[in-house]
């Protein structure tokens, strides 16, 4: 319930800020898709998150319990304008853990968009994004039989990250900016 309200709350002032954030229209000078003339000032439904999916620090991210291969899943949050999840900081992986348990009520291994699929040991997001913060379980990444070239998170007891066979079926995170 209190990530329920937080997550109101950031809604709200997001919208608030932004809507300050639009100048004011001129008389007779036709205004964007932000203002509607003769009215206070409208947010698109656009700037927030689609029904279903959690905001976090200007991405939307959506757990989506159903259990499928990497490959699968990736053309699934496509198919949503989004990737599978990339993570940058630490904060933002305990907030993706937070939303699995919502869910699920359970740390549930699922993927997100890491892969070395390219190149053995060239970690990348399928998003494009750096792959810089990282959060392996100990002696991982290890390409067991050198076919482990996906990533899944909440791993193991320490519930960090592994790397496994992308044919592994698993619930999977997307995630799209807002």
């Amino acid at each position: 319930m209190k990530v329920l309200i937080v997550s109101l709350l950031v809604c709200a002032m997001m919208a608030l800020t932004r809507a300050a954030a639009v100048p004011e229209a001129e008389p007779g000078k036709k205004t964007g898709p932000l203002v509607q003339e003769g009215k206070s000032h409208i947010v698109e439904r656009s700037l927030f998150c689609p029904r279903g999916w959690t905001g976090y620090k200007g991405r939307c991210f959506l757990y989506v319990p159903t259990a499928m291969t990497w490959a699968k899943a990736e053309r699934n949050c496509q198919s949503q304008g989004g990737n599978l999840a990339s993570v940058h900081n630490i904060q933002e992986y305990h907030e993706i853990q937070r939303l699995i348990v919502k869910s699920s009520y359970e740390y549930k291994e699922a993927w997100i968009g890491g892969s070395d699929a390219q190149e053995e040991g060239t970690w990348m997001w399928s998003d494009g994004s750096r792959f810089i913060y990282q959060n392996w379980c100990p002696t991982h990444p290890d390409n067991m039989h050198g076919i482990q070239h996906c990533l899944q998170m909440n791993f193991g007891d320490e519930k960090c990250w592994d790397d496994c066979e992308c044919s592994h079926l698993h619930p999977f995170v997307c995630s799209k900016k807002i």
